[in-house]
């Protein structure tokens, strides 16, 4: 006659039941933190904050010597968005010039300053480099903040 074998298997560990639970906490803390930001979580640097902060001033008016947060120059904007991450920086485009790691423009990154010389050769403008070739910034009297293609190559790159 023939027998039968049955096999009794032990029940799972604590350990063992444990980590598929711990997986799909995971899971959905990184899901929610995607749907939260837009983008994956290891994906935020500090240039893509810098850049999602000049975002949040997008139509904001330029106004001679404005440093925010409703109205802007140039430079008072750029000293706005750094100063929401600890940052401080003097109010001209010159002053944050001398006032940051210069860096060769083969290596800027998003969130990096561009300044850029007039005519004379001094710095004359600032913006912050958003990555291809655009910028954002506050462009003059009667225009507003905005991301805008970098309209020279006669720029300086800086890091704050």
């Amino acid at each position: 006659m023939p027998t039968h074998v049955t096999t009794v298997s032990s029940p799972p560990s604590a350990r063992t039941r444990r980590i598929p639970a711990l997986l799909v906490l995971l899971t959905a803390l990184l899901g929610s933190l995607l749907v939260a930001t837009g983008t994956p979580a290891d994906a935020t640097t500090p240039g893509s904050a810098y850049i999602q902060e000049a975002s949040r001033h997008n139509g904001q008016p330029y106004v001679y010597g404005a440093m925010g947060p409703t109205r802007f120059d140039c430079s008072g904007f750029t000293k706005y968005v750094f100063s929401r991450f600890g940052k401080s920086l003097p109010h001209s485009s010159s002053a944050q010039y001398s006032a940051v790691r210069h860096i060769a423009k083969s290596s800027k990154q998003v969130g990096d300053l561009l300044f850029f010389r007039s005519s004379s050769g001094s710095i004359g403008h600032v913006g912050i480099y958003a990555g291809g070739s655009s910028m954002w910034d506050a462009p003059k009297s009667g225009d507003h903040v905005r991301k805008r293609a970098i309209y020279s190559s006669n720029y300086l790159v800086g890091r704050v």
